[in-house]
């Protein structure tokens, strides 16, 4: 009780009313906190800003640019990368592949058990998707798979994920990951 007392005492002095009669003060104090505004909606291509990351093995190191803040959950040859709220995320596969980029769009495809999964695309070696899952609700995913240099294999995947309305930026993330994706090694034999 000395607590709410205490309290009410405090919204009156700050209203200057003491006495409970008289003009109330016109002035409005607000006991809620503000919500910080959010700015924008979605992940921004424009706000991103990139820096080299190494993974891979000895057989086949590698380096890309990946989001600067965004890190390293799983490293080696299969590294992700999740910026600190944990919504966004870039994988890389660099084990190689005897199958071609569109064989593994199509399997890709045929593996996504998610639920109300459309595909928006699957053009050149990259499938577009979106998806609702159970925890985090809708999301989209973006993967492409590079070709060996005959176009018969894969050289490496690279998928990133978010939401639907985080598009555009998801798919800068994944422009600057393939335009700067490097595997090197002289033990190299993929794809496997």
């Amino acid at each position: 009780m000395t607590v709410g007392v205490a309290v009410f005492g405090t919204v009156l002095a700050i209203n200057g009313n003491f006495s409970g009669g008289g003009t109330p003060s016109s002035q409005v104090v607000n006991s809620q906190p503000v919500e910080t505004p959010k700015t924008g909606d979605g992940l921004q291509a424009d706000s991103l800003q990139f820096a080299s990351e190494a993974f891979g093995n000895d057989k086949a190191p590698a380096t890309a640019d990946v989001p600067v803040g965004w890190k390293s959950t799983q490293t080696g040859t299969r590294p992700k990368y999740v910026d600190p709220t944990g919504v966004w995320q870039v994988r890389f596969d660099v084990r190689g592949s005897d199958e071609s980029p569109a064989d593994l769009v199509a399997a890709r495809e045929r593996s996504i058990e998610e639920k109300s999964l459309k595909v928006i695309s699957r053009d050149g070696g990259t499938l577009i998707y979106t998806y609702v899952d159970e925890t985090r609700g809708p999301r989209m995913g973006l993967s492409t798979f590079r070709p060996t240099a005959d176009g018969e294999g894969t050289v490496a995947e690279i998928t990133v994920g978010g939401r639907p309305q985080d598009e555009a930026g998801l798919r800068a993330v994944l422009q600057r990951a393939t335009d700067t994706l490097q595997i090197s090694g002289a033990g190299d034999t993929r794809p496997n």
